[in-house]
């Protein structure tokens, strides 16, 4: 794995992803993005900014219908607005969650009303700074290409096991792959993939 890294990284250059003034931020982020595009993600985060409630406090206090209005733009808007006004109140009671083991943590946070497991990591990835591969769609996509079948949890285990543990690498490995994603996968250029070349995985 550690080879497709560097063809990523080597196309791309580094990505600094995930995009965010606050580890919330990250959060409300990983809520918003199921199932819509990340431009309409950037939409809902400035709506919330401009209305002060980008912080765990105010958005769990926020009235639900204005908040529907707010997210409207991420699809599926009144189970978004539920979801992160309900995960906003157990940030806001939970201020220290940040502080635990990086499993427990996973565990806590899969607990929560409309967080799965792509969400969950990548939560305790790019907002708790704790290492969790971060298994998406793309992620899924590409493995299928090079002839890797599994589930979430054994794709995960796949990545975790073949490169250093290491969340710098995790994050920036994870943005390259949702950036090859977009711009290969996305686009349906599967004869220039950089994955096969004559015929053959690399």
């Amino acid at each position: 794995m550690i080879k497709l890294y560097n063809i990523f990284l080597n196309l791309f250059g580094h990505k600094n992803w995930w995009p965010a003034d606050t580890p919330f931020e990250v959060v409300v982020g990983a809520v918003l993005t199921q199932q819509t595009k990340w431009e309409n993600v950037e939409k809902a985060i400035r709506n919330l900014k401009e209305n002060e409630l980008m912080a765990a406090e105010p958005l769990a206090r926020a009235d639900l219908e204005n908040l529907e209005g707010l997210v409207r733009c991420t699809g599926f808007f009144r189970q978004k607005a539920k979801r992160l006004k309900d995960i906003s109140i157990f940030f806001y009671e939970n201020p220290s969650i940040f502080d635990k083991p990086v499993d427990e943590l996973r565990d806590i946070l899969l607990s929560q009303n409309g967080v799965g497991e792509e969400t969950a990591d990548s939560i305790v990835l790019y907002a708790a700074d704790k290492p969790k591969f971060v298994i998406d769609a793309y992620t899924k996509r590409m493995c299928r290409c090079m002839g890797i079948e599994g589930d979430y949890g054994e794709l995960q285990s796949l990545f975790e096991s073949s490169i250093p543990l290491d969340v710098p690498l995790y994050k920036e490995f994870h943005a390259l792959i949702v950036e090859y994603g977009k711009q290969f996968c996305g686009k349906k250029r599967c004869d220039e993939c950089v994955l096969v070349e004559n015929g053959k995985m690399q």
